[in-house]
């Protein structure tokens, strides 16, 4: 294998353990799923620094600064999936991010991880968005 197929084999392996479905930018147009699968999850995510959970709890920050309250809500739930937080820590994490996001950001927040701890409660697995292949 070349590096880059490495790169994209790697990308795509991370990206699948991350949120249990991966994209192939070869069926995809343009190049942001190939700059997302090669550069974001072959050479940021594959970094042994930060484990995955620690990862995710940044970006929920971001995004939750970001007031991207559907992109968390994917963060949720693939957490409560692979064992990286409890309910408990989904709420504790709504807590805590309110008091440096504002609670008008929040709401949507919080009600974004009550749906991913419905969602586990009631045995429904993370869909896996458009263009996407889901683990099986």
């Amino acid at each position: 294998m070349t590096e880059a197929e490495d790169v994209r084999a790697a990308g795509m392996a991370k990206m699948e353990e991350v949120y249990g479905f991966s994209v192939n930018p070869d069926d995809l147009p343009g190049d942001y799923a190939t700059m997302t699968v090669d550069h974001l999850f072959g050479r940021v995510w594959t970094r042994e620094a930060l484990d995955i959970r620690d990862r995710r709890l940044l970006t929920m920050g971001v995004l939750a600064a970001l007031g991207k309250a559907d992109l968390i809500g994917i963060q949720f739930q693939a957490a409560l999936e692979r064992g990286e937080v409890t309910e408990e820590q989904v709420r504790e994490i709504v807590l805590h991010l309110t008091h440096y996001i504002g609670w008008p950001m929040s709401t949507e927040v919080n009600a974004v991880a009550e749906h991913a701890i419905r969602r586990r409660a009631e045995g429904q697995a993370t869909e896996a968005p458009a263009g996407t292949t889901k683990a099986g």
